[in-house]
């Protein structure tokens, strides 16, 4: 819908929010879809999840989230740095791909990633919700699955 003039008022943010979760959504699909495939052996090079990741952490700026002890939180991105809204420091793009890759490593191994310490990096309690939420980290993949599921009986 690129050129095209919204609605002034309440119809035109709410036009404006269903095409950024619209946009949201495709993002999340598409690293989904590399996800995928850095887990059958191709290679970021490959697959361009780098940068798939950075334009969906983009594209979830202010979206609110919440830490594992329940902190609420948002953040921005300026150049190649992302800045939560409850910290002083920024955490680097660098530091970002290494969580991602971290994560990667252990859904390859089929490692349960079970909360932000298995990633590993500085940030990684602002990083691990927002994986979650972007996909990076599927739901039965974490610790809060675990606990939902019903015990086996023996």
């Amino acid at each position: 819908m690129e050129g095209k003039e919204l609605p002034e008022g309440r119809d035109g943010l709410e036009e404006r929010a269903r095409q950024m979760d619209r946009r949201r959504q495709h993002a999340v699909e598409q690293l989904r879809q590399a996800i995928e495939l850095e887990c059958l052996g191709a290679g970021p090079e490959e697959t361009g999840s780098e940068t798939l990741l950075w334009n969906t952490l983009i594209l979830f700026q202010d979206y609110p989230f919440e830490t594992a002890k329940k902190l609420q939180y948002t953040y921005s991105i300026r150049g190649y740095e992302m800045f939560v809204s409850r910290k002083d420091k920024s955490i680097t793009r660098s530091t970002v791909d290494l969580a991602f890759g971290m994560a990667l490593k252990l859904l390859r191994e089929g490692t349960p990633i079970t909360g932000p310490k298995k990633l590993g990096t500085f940030g990684a309690s602002y990083l691990y919700p927002v994986f979650i939420r972007i996909g990076v980290i599927p739901v039965e993949k974490t610790k809060k699955a675990k606990r939902q599921r019903p015990s086996e009986v023996i």
